[in-house]
């Protein structure tokens, strides 16, 4: 390891110290009752457009909030809330031992707590403490169960190096840093704001324990206003597109490092078994993509379906009926086919990472490991002036933009029209060529994550901005706002799935005592 630069070099150190405690005791749940609890914990989170990175602290959200809500504790909530994760297949049977549990339960009553003195104190919105409370504890809960010291350890790595990359004239110091903190978290652990949230809460306040809660509680209303700034920070988008397009590199090493924990001086001392491993760690996160890509085709034609063709085509019936006196049934399966396979026909237009993209991503970590003034990549000189506004270029980039949206939809609209697709039809059609236009757009990023790609805009990128950037803009804001009202996931989360999970645990109940009436008889 003599040629590794420091910061690597220290990188590799610490992968190789880290180790994880194991359980005693632990908790066990019936392979029957977690095979149909897992199936419907499938069905749930694929009405709820997630990347996986962050479906289990959504989970672990939704558990707590239905189970606080009925005057739960952390005594009461914790072991529930872990066999629930277990039955769902969030983790192995047996693999999480009651001296976990404590430990969420103790988390769970800080936190709640915290929410009371916070309210009590302050005069504060008590939805938006409530909501970061949810956040920061299942973030916590997460962190107990599911404890990610390597993502850490990278995370910490590359914030080191883009700290050196990224300046920002007339800012200070504290304000960047905060920046590219925030970018490496998005960029490469994919946090979403929950997750960020509890970063930057352990950054400021450090762990929540009952030592600092009077502090915290103090500190809280001022937090979330320097919070909120950090995450309206004009020049974050810029940061965050610098780092995600650097971080390819930096996930196939934690690969590596992880593969050989224990044996990483030997691999890092031979240089031709270093460049295989790396290209082994490519061809392998290739393999897992495609899945991921297939996988989520599948959760987005239910997410779709469920969440938002079911609403749309009953009001399209009802006003169907309501302006024509009948349901014109070739219009509603018309909208109901066509996003399920303009999803599926996205899988065959997914272009597929070369051996000469493993061989770039090996010469890019090469000089990430060895090289000392980390040259990898063009540094990001940012300004945070006041842009000199041009009122009449403005003016005629907004007419542009608006002659962009103008023919896009003008586009579709004729051609539907020519069909003879009645108006309601039409927006309903739109409505789903919106939404499914974001949806194809986030699956070809993940299918394309691992691909280190030229920066120059090509025309084929410049025609794809101007004719379909409104329907994916338009997409975004859709499933966003309709996912906040959403419906289905009310009477999922509060109608249905709280008697599911109680038929679940008298099921379970009964096979252990029926279980034990055999056991007697032996």
């Amino acid at each position: 390891m003599a040629n590794l630069n420091k910061l690597s070099q220290a990188l590799i150190t610490a992968y190789d110290k880290v180790t994880l405690k194991k359980s005693s005791e632990t908790i066990s749940v019936n392979p029957v009752v977690a095979e149909l609890a897992s199936w419907y914990e499938k069905f749930r989170t694929a009405m709820e457009y997630r990347d996986d990175e962050v479906i289990l602290r959504s989970a672990i959200e939704r558990i707590l909030k239905r189970r606080v809500v009925l005057g739960g504790t952390g005594e009461t909530v914790a072991a529930p809330l872990i066999r629930e994760l277990i039955w769902a297949r969030y983790f192995p049977d047996s693999t999480i031992g009651e001296e976990t549990v404590i430990k969420v339960a103790q988390a769970i009553d800080l936190y709640l707590n915290l929410e009371k003195e916070i309210t009590k104190v302050h005069k504060v919105n008590g939805g938006l403490v409530n909501e970061w409370i949810y956040h920061l504890l299942s973030s916590e809960i997460e962190d107990i169960l599911k404890p990610s010291p390597e993502k850490e350890l990278m995370s910490n790595y590359m914030f080191k190096i883009f700290q050196d990359k990224i300046a920002i004239s007339v800012e200070d110091e504290e304000t960047k840093n905060i920046q590219v903190f925030i970018a490496v978290r998005r960029a490469y652990a994919n946090e979403d704001l929950a997750l960020l949230r509890f970063a930057l809460f352990k950054q400021y306040f450090g762990k929540l324990n009952p030592d600092n809660l009077e502090k915290i509680v103090a500190e809280f209303p001022q937090f979330l206003k320097t919070v909120s700034n950090h995450f309206n920070y004009p020049l974050k988008d810029k940061i965050y597109n610098y780092i995600k397009k650097q971080i390819v590199p930096f996930i196939i090493l934690n690969d590596v490092l992880k593969k050989y924990k224990g044996q990483i001086s030997n691999l890092f001392s031979d240089e031709s078994q270093l460049n295989l491993e790396i290209v082994n760690a490519c061809t392998a996160r290739y393999k897992v993509v495609q899945e991921k890509v297939k996988r989520a085709i599948v959760r987005s034609v239910i997410f779709i379906f469920f969440t938002k063709a079911l609403f749309a085509l009953f009001v399209e019936g009802n006003l169907d009926r309501f302006f024509y006196g009948k349901v014109i049934w070739s219009a509603i399966v018309l909208n109901t086919l066509t996003p399920p396979i303009l999803l599926v026909l996205i899988g065959f237009f997914i272009e597929k990472p070369t051996r000469e993209n493993s061989y770039n991503i090996v010469k890019r970590l090469n000089a990430i490991l060895f090289d000392e003034e980390a040259n990898f990549a063009p540094s990001l000189n940012l300004t945070r002036k006041a842009r000199k506004t041009d009122p009449i270029l403005d003016s005629l980039f907004l007419m542009l933009w608006l002659t962009t949206f103008i023919l896009s939809f003008g586009a579709i609209i004729f051609i539907l029209t020519k069909l003879q697709v009645n108006p309601i039809s039409q927006a309903v059609f739109i409505f789903f060529l919106a939404i499914v236009s974001f949806i194809s757009y986030r699956i070809q990023k993940t299918a394309n994550m691992y691909i280190l790609k030229d920066t120059k805009e090509s025309f084929g990128t410049l025609a794809f901005d101007f004719f379909f950037m409104p329907f994916i803009q338009v997409g975004r804001k859709l499933t966003s706002a309709v996912s906040q009202l959403n419906i289905f996931l009310f009477i999922f989360d509060y109608i249905i799935e709280a008697p599911f999970k109680g038929i679940v645990a008298f099921f379970e109940q009964w096979l252990l005592f029926l279980r034990s009436q055999r056991e007697k008889l032996e």
